[in-house]
């Protein structure tokens, strides 16, 4: 044998070792577990330890599953209540592989997966939320709820809504995962647990509820605005009272005061009178007659009237 048909054997030796070596070897991550098989049928137990692995070469396939926490959506539905309510319900859940050898028997894969969780998981949201009132699925608690007004007198607490929850929303889920898990179990899948999203009324339901809430809100707005007008007249009564009350006081000082000058004048005037009575007399006569005449009238004087006398005395 020459030296390139050893060298060619050489290199034929090593790539078949390699390739023996690459189709062997493989890794688990730590997100991963691995079902082994040969010619479709199970060999030995699921691989769930991360790192590298080895198999017999082209006979034997590893098959990779997640072993992390999956997510399913559901899709939202119409369902009814006990009290024939109807409502759109729309839930959610985390599920795992915990058997990935009784989970590649039944399921094989994700998609698969998800399609059961649909038709277990949806059929048990329903049997529960039909078999109670919309409260249950609401409502945890039966504490009360101002639903009509925000004021805290007697009145409105007679008229705040209470209800009865013999269940409430979280119970009705633990329910549903119960029920449900115990149906995936054939599966391998395990329910790590399940929410209800979003609860809503239908459309038609949904505008009759607005509808009383804005006359309930409307009702609440015009109590407050009577209460408002109510208080705005008292305000102008009471500013009117108290006009009234500064007017009669500054009238009652006015007329003291006018009383006083009046009295003072008086006795200003008496004081001065009181040196020459005759002069006084006079002049209070004067103004008699100059109030007694004017433009069109006349006056016939005695002559025994006071002016007359005054005239006389004039004269001489």
């Amino acid at each position: 044998m020459n030296s390139n048909t050893i060298k060619i054997m050489i290199v034929t030796v090593v790539a078949a070792a390699l390739v023996l070596v690459f189709s062997s070897a493989y890794v688990v991550d730590e997100t991963e577990q691995v079902v082994i098989t040969q010619f479709g049928r199970i060999v030995g137990e699921p691989v769930k330890e991360p790192g590298l692995k080895f198999k017999t070469p082209f006979i034997q396939t590893a098959n990779y599953f997640p072993k992390n926490l999956l997510e399913w959506d559901g899709d939202p539905g119409q369902v009814p209540t006990k009290d024939k309510t109807y409502i759109w319900v729309d839930t959610f859940a985390r599920w795992k592989i915990s058997d990935p050898v009784l989970y590649f028997q039944t399921v094989k894969d994700e998609f698969s997966a998800l399609k059961r969780l649909d038709d277990i998981i949806d059929p048990a949201m329903r049997n529960l939320i039909t078999s109670y009132p919309l409260v249950e699925t609401v409502r945890n608690t039966d504490r009360a709820m101002d639903t009509f007004d925000v004021a805290d007198d007697d009145e409105n607490k007679n008229r705040r809504v209470r209800y009865q929850v013999d269940l409430g929303r979280d119970e009705i889920t633990r329910r549903i995962v119960a029920q449900s898990r115990t149906k995936l179990e054939e599966f391998g899948i395990e329910l790590v647990d399940m929410k209800i999203k979003r609860v809503n009324y239908i459309d038609s339901v949904r505008r009759s509820v607005y509808d009383r809430m804005i006359a309930e809100r409307n009702q609440i707005a015009e109590k407050f605005r009577a209460e408002g007008k109510g208080e705005a007249s008292n305000i102008r009564g009471e500013k009117e009272k108290e006009l009234q009350k500064i007017k009669s006081e500054a009238y009652r000082t006015a007329q003291e005061t006018k009383g006083h000058a009046d009295a003072k004048a008086t006795q200003i005037y008496a004081d001065a009178y009181g040196v020459d009575p005759d002069f006084y007399a006079f002049q209070k006569t004067m103004e008699v007659y100059k109030k007694s005449l004017s433009k069109d009238s006349s006056l016939i004087l005695s002559t025994d009237s006071d002016l007359m006398k005054y005239m006389k005395g004039v004269g001489n």
